[in-house]
């Protein structure tokens, strides 16, 4: 049987694509949770020290050569197939080395922003942010009954999301839950990458 890794004409291995995805949200809403839940092998968590974000990555294209001091940063990945690899970063709150932030969202696939229903402007900072970048996003509720239509309804009035952004509940805790958020963020992309084609297109 041949290898599994996908080679070139010339016989040389490719190297996989890598996909940044990032995860936002305010202090204790459960962003290491779901790095943790969601990551392959033991999330590598940078702390009080200054960091290069180029470090964290086998593929740092578009990340450019400078170090910031973060307070906390964590970093999971997650092998879909030989060919394709998703990095998940839980980013800085905001004043923690937003610095760091922008470079990681240079580049990014999307983000997951998580909410607490009991504290919904810790997340406000990371939806405006991204809403300015025009960076991807979708709002994952966390929370008892945070999954009710009702409630993620109610989230969404409060915090002024737009209709087209997707709100679905998580708890960061469990991988089934986090894969579903993933897979929406994803789904999401791909319509807004398709919608931005017809554009261009027409």
């Amino acid at each position: 049987m041949g290898s599994m890794s996908p080679e070139r004409a010339s016989g040389e291995p490719t190297r996989p694509t890598a996909l940044k995805i990032l995860v936002a949200g305010g202090v204790g809403v459960g962003k290491t949770a779901l790095v943790g839940s969601m990551s392959e092998s033991i999330p590598l968590r940078a702390e009080g020290t200054p960091i290069n974000a180029a470090f964290f990555m086998d593929d740092a294209s578009g990340i450019e050569a400078k170090s910031f001091p973060v307070n906390a940063v964590d970093f999971g990945r997650i092998t879909i197939d030989e060919a394709l690899i998703l990095y998940l970063f839980d980013t800085p709150e905001q004043n923690r080395g937003w610095g760091l932030r922008d470079e990681l969202s240079d580049g990014a696939l999307g983000a997951v922003v998580l909410a607490d229903p009991g504290r919904l402007d810790d997340c406000r900072p990371a939806i405006d942010y991204f809403k300015r970048r025009g960076t991807p996003y979708v709002v994952a509720v966390s929370g008892p009954g945070a999954g009710h239509p009702a409630q993620l309804d109610a989230v969404r009035r409060a915090l002024r999301v737009d209709p087209h952004v997707p709100m679905t509940h998580c708890d960061p805790r469990l991988r089934e839950s986090g894969r579903k958020v993933l897979i929406t963020l994803i789904e999401y992309v791909r319509a807004v990458v398709d919608h931005r084609t017809a554009i261009v297109t027409v």
